[in-house]
């Protein structure tokens, strides 16, 4: 497209061959090139403040400075051309600031010989806020970051990143990128980059609120010559189908998110069970100074028809407990929360709260009083029950209701340190998985259907 030129110039050229694969893994093989961006972004920071003193005394950008600071943006042009800025190339990006005049993505910034002394104290911060807006949905970061925002504007973020995956999946099943979707994805990128460089002070020049797409940077002449009218294409991508293509991409993620968490839950269902049938948590050890320890009230309410039964939802809960001092008889109880309450009322006893698993910890709700007036074993509030040395196992049919768990001593002592796991059957977890599963397969078959829609080839008219 021509138009008028910039002083900043952003060019592209499109791999005639790119391999179906490689944009999978191009996050991993450009690593080495974010490590060392990161540092020379942070330069590119330090270096812009001095470049402000210097163009607020001199009127002046000190070469030195712009010479690397160019070198930087070109570095990550390249970078972001290679990955997910563009996925124009498969060509390794060389490690240089310099220009590499025979790799397909080029930038240049013209060196200004005089800037404004008054633009520079508000350009970059209020001047650009309309851009910023802008770019900020194209890169997919905060606008306002300004010049200092780093590499990450061209990393793969917003609608960039996401026209990215779009032909990357075009790539894929048709190992074509789309020529109408590469010009447009090179619009955004040039339109960002001349936002970063007038926020970093390198011209005067404003930004233009224009999309000038193609791989190729159109010049003054350029512009003056009306273009001439290019030949039919061979095919043609329109965006209603870049839109579609978009969706589907979004299906496919999403549906792979969706199918790693069915496979988590095959996981789960099929390999961490024990020989009882039981998932188990790792023993963690729990333990108050007061007479016993209790569970927050376990509501268990499912709804539904009246057949429906908990126990065929979550069947058997197993909770396994001993104590911790040698001798000791453990004993564990689950009660209705009301006859719990009661039984404890004006007992001193903590109530377990916070658990986190990893790394395991608990936090605790003491609740002052004295010893019981019987020890637990004599109560028959208990709908289940367990009383022993050594480790003792309380297996619960779960029912409807609201529920509490409590371990104390079985003499009612204070003091109770116990060592607790907690399992249960989760029959559920078997319709979960399965479900999980079609959906996420239904999910990622509508998903690449849209793909291929969108991105099919059209016959030119």
């Amino acid at each position: 497209m021509a138009s008028v030129s910039y002083p900043v110039r952003l060019e592209g050229t499109l791999d005639t061959r790119l391999s179906r694969w490689l944009w999978l893994v191009k996050w991993l093989l450009a690593i080495p090139h974010y490590l060392v961006l990161l540092v020379l972004w942070v330069a590119v920071v330090l270096l812009s403040l001095v470049a402000l003193v210097a163009i607020l005394f001199t009127g002046r950008y000190p070469r030195g400075i712009f010479g690397f600071n160019v070198g930087v943006l070109r570095w990550t042009w390249r970078v972001a051309f290679y990955s997910y800025g563009a996925l124009g190339t498969d060509r390794y990006p060389p490690f240089t600031l310099d220009p590499v005049d025979d790799y397909p993505a080029t930038l240049e910034v013209d060196y200004p010989e005089r800037l404004s002394r008054g633009l520079a104290l508000v350009k970059w911060w209020l001047l650009a806020i309309p851009h910023y807006l802008i770019v900020g949905v194209f890169a997919g970061g905060a606008g306002a970051y300004a010049w200092e925002s780093d590499w990450r504007w061209w990393g793969g973020g917003g609608l960039v990143g996401l026209l990215t995956i779009v032909a990357g999946f075009a790539v894929l099943f048709t190992a074509r990128y789309p020529a109408g979707l590469f010009d447009f994805v090179i619009g955004l990128d040039r339109w960002v980059a001349r936002v970063v460089a007038y926020a970093a002070l390198m011209t005067d020049e404003y930004p233009p609120f224009r999309l000038d797409q193609g791989g190729r940077e159109a010049t003054g002449a350029d512009a003056a010559v009306p273009p001439a009218a290019p030949a039919a294409p061979a095919g043609r991508t329109s965006v209603g189908r870049i839109i579609v293509a978009g969706v589907g991409t979004l299906a496919s993620l999403t549906a792979a998110a969706v199918l790693a968490a069915g496979g988590f839950l095959l996981f789960l269902d099929q390999t961490q069970r024990d020989s009882a049938g039981f998932l188990q948590t790792s023993t963690e050890r729990f333990e108050t100074p007061t007479y016993a320890l209790t569970s927050e009230s376990i509501d268990i309410h499912i709804g539904g028809p009246d057949w429906l039964d908990p126990a065929d939802l979550f069947g058997e809960i197993r909770i396994r407990a001993a104590s911790a001092e040698p001798g000791q008889e453990i004993f564990v109880g689950i009660g209705r929360a009301d006859d719990v309450d009661a039984y404890l009322d004006g007992v001193g006893h903590d109530e377990v709260r916070d658990v986190d698993v990893a790394p395991f910890s608990a936090g605790y709700t003491t609740r002052p009083g004295g010893p019981p007036a019987a020890p637990p074993t004599d109560e028959d509030l208990w709908v289940a029950s367990v009383a022993g040395p050594g480790t003792q196992s309380l297996v619960w049919d779960v029912e409807e209701g609201e529920w509490s768990v409590v371990v104390m001593n079985a003499d009612a002592l204070e003091g109770v340190q116990a060592d607790v796991s907690i399992g249960a059957e989760l029959p559920i977890l078997l319709w979960l998985w399965i479900g999980v599963l079609v959906l996420g397969g239904a999910l990622l078959a509508v998903g690449v259907f849209l793909v291929v829609l969108g991105l099919r080839r059209r016959p030119a008219t």
